[in-house]
């Protein structure tokens, strides 16, 4: 529960600055490291570790269950090697000693620590060895199908909850017999569609990043998909259009091949944001058979006044799409999406005495909401607005210390009518969790659309490698009941389904709804 779908999640908190340099000489420990780390928040985990020095200073990654890690510091001294690792803005730092090829020590990440032991394997491997890629032979891909095969009924603590033994099997047999028949791009869909039959939404592949993103944003309104943001020299008229053909495939069937790769336990809602997602990308689209082509494709839409035309898109590598600068259909922005790259951000809204509290990702959750809480008891408002509807999970444990704990302990706000949670079917894994525990402690009232994600369901995702392409595919480790003895989906008690005229106009009939709602 504490890592999310969108990204690798990350179990450890911001420790602090890394060492400015990562400084080493000839005869340093270097080389492919195998063993475990022995963590308090999620037990004995394998873990690898590949560490070279080109031009004196330290550069490699570290590869958990977890997550992957760059080395971003360190140094061998006195026969001690002190090296700090960071991804997304987080950090662990580890302190060995070497002794007789072996490296032994201690790891910290935040307030989570352990004993880590690393045995030398060989040498360090060339880092485009490690790259997720599928651009592998026949024969590499007829092993990976059959590690995953074998691996995930291991790994996971219940593979069989949903699907069977038998069916999970003749899948992957089904998939192995077709491999030498169809390109990567199927086969890993093939192995998609085979992870989604397991069930849960924490039991996935993660796609390489060099997948073709094409330049759109889609989002649904009732059965109609409509295109609410472009970017690049994309053809301004798909702003608002409503999609009913991509390639040569009607629109319906597109849709119906896309909710293949939805996790086949999780509730509907869930669907959506699968659909959403996949249907601007290239790999899952031509891996689908719905284009030719995973890097171009062409959209077939209807414009507001009917007239039916069609544009032709390129993709781009996950990298480069970060930075695209997006035209949304409508002139306003909506609150929700002000402040794109923040994670925890808060507004005093004085015309209703509201502090609307916009809580996307668990990051940097630990140095913002000290500020956040100081804003909502000097402003002392009539309602505190918490927007979980861009929150992909991270640790919920985070969440309930530092935002539901704090809100509960204030009187004035924890009671009917002052305070409100926002939730989507965006919603999912840790921010779910936060959802329920708000519903189930405090007097929250949770508005807008169901969550896709069951409260009682398989969570707390670990992550392996397929043997050659490297791709991480990701299971769940523990099994979780937030919602004991109920119907087990988290719906809000104000829904409020969207609206294309409201969204076309920037409006936020969610929010509208609470603050005009009467105590």
């Amino acid at each position: 529960m504490r890592q999310s779908i969108v990204a690798f999640l990350l179990f450890v908190i911001r420790l602090g600055a890394p060492l400015a340099h990562a400084q080493c000489k000839p005869g340093d420990p270097t080389g492919y490291f195998e063993g475990t780390a022995t963590s308090m928040q999620a037990g004995k985990l394998e873990v690898s570790l590949n560490l070279t020095c080109p031009d004196g200073n330290y550069s490699g990654e570290l590869v958990s269950p977890v997550g992957t890690y760059r080395v971003d510091g360190g140094a061998f001294v006195d026969g001690f090697l002190k090296l700090q690792f960071g991804a997304g803005g987080d950090h662990i730092s580890v302190e060995m000693q070497q002794d007789s090829g072996a490296l032994k020590g201690t790891f910290h990440a935040g307030e989570d620590r352990g004993p880590v032991e690393l045995r030398r394997t060989g040498e360090a491997r060339p880092e485009s060895e490690l790259i997720p890629t599928l651009d592998i032979s026949k024969a590499q891909w007829h092993e990976d199908v059959r590690f995953y095969g074998a691996e995930l009924p291991k790994r996971h603590i219940n593979a069989f909850h949903h699907v069977s033994r038998e069916e999970f099997q003749a899948q992957i047999t089904a998939l192995d017999q077709k491999i030498d028949r169809i390109d990567s791009d199927a086969i890993f869909v093939g192995l998609a569609r085979v992870a989604a039959l397991v069930g849960d939404g924490h039991t996935h592949f993660n796609a390489p990043d060099d997948i073709a993103n094409f330049p759109l944003k889609v989002l649904s309104f009732g059965n109609d998909y409509h295109i609410v943001a472009v970017a690049g020299d994309t053809d301004r008229r798909a702003l608002g259009a409503r999609i009913i053909k991509i390639g040569d495939t009607p629109f319906a069937k597109a849709r119906d091949l896309l909710l293949s790769l939805t996790p086949q336990d999780e509730n509907p809602n869930l669907g959506l944001v699968v659909i959403e997602q996949t249907m601007t990308q290239g790999l899952y689209l031509h891996g689908l058979g719905i284009i030719p082509d995973h890097d171009a494709a062409s959209y077939t839409l209807v414009d507001q006044h009917g007239k039916e035309f069609t544009i032709r898109v390129r993709g781009t590598k996950m990298a480069e799409s970060k930075t695209w600068d997006w035209t949304y259909v409508s002139r306003e922005a909506p609150l929700y999406r002000e402040n794109p790259n923040e994670r925890f951000w808060a507004e005093y809204l004085s015309e209703s005495r509201t502090v609307y509290c916009n809580f996307r990702g668990y990051n940097t959750l630990e140095k913002d909401a000290p500020a956040w809480m100081e804003l909502v008891k000097s402003k002392a408002p009539d309602k505190v607005v918490i927007d979980l509807r861009q929150n992909g999970g991270g640790d919920f444990t985070l969440g309930q210390k530092f935002v539901i704990d704090p809100l509960r302990a204030l009187p004035n706000i924890n009671k009917k009518g002052h305070l409100f949670v926002l939730i989507s079917p965006y919603t999912f894994s840790a921010a779910m969790s936060n959802a329920t525990q708000f519903r189930s402690t405090t007097a929250a009232i949770l508005v807008g659309e169901p969550i896709g994600e069951k409260p009682n369901s398989y969570q707390e995702a670990r992550a392996m490698r397929l043997p050659n392409s490297h791709i991480v595919a990701r299971y769940s480790t523990l099994k979780y009941t937030f919602v004991p003895g109920a119907e087990n989906v988290v719906r809000p008690d104000k829904e409020i389904d969207r609206d294309w005229k409201s969204y076309l106009a920037g409006r936020d009939p969610v929010l509208e709804w609470v603050l005009a709602h009467k105590k």
